[in-house]
């Protein structure tokens, strides 16, 4: 079974730079793609970001393309969330997440969720 804990939400001031991390632990199998999400009270869950495990290929929302990037630390299984020149718009929780459909945006596409962390931009 496959766990995932998110963590490195803040409170940071719009412009400034976060990192949000993703323990990963259990056995992948066929998990090949992983993703963050996120959600903002009274919105749909909306996806930000995923990537092919195997390959390294990504795809990223418009709403944060030149902004935050994926990645996959292959030493530790670690995920990342690499975020700068944040808006206030990007407030809300986090969420991690593993799949095996296929890469891409869609929450469907991921079976395995962490808890979530929070980032609030002011």
């Amino acid at each position: 079974h496959v766990q995932l804990v998110e963590s490195g939400g803040a409170s940071v001031q719009a412009g400034g730079s976060l990192r949000l991390s993703c323990a990963v632990s259990g056995y992948i199998y066929s998990n090949y793609y992983m993703g963050w999400f996120r959600q903002a009270p009274g919105k749909e869950r909306e996806g930000v970001a995923a990537i092919d495990v195997r390959f390294g290929s990504t795809t990223h929302a418009d709403s944060v393309k030149g902004r935050f990037t994926i990645s996959k630390d292959n030493t530790n299984n670690a995920l990342y969330l690499q975020m700068s020149s944040l808006k206030p718009e990007d407030t809300a929780m986090y969420y991690c997440a593993a799949g095996n459909i296929g890469l891409g945006l869609d929450p469907a596409y991921f079976g395995y969720w962490g808890q979530g962390t929070q980032v609030t931009v002011s």
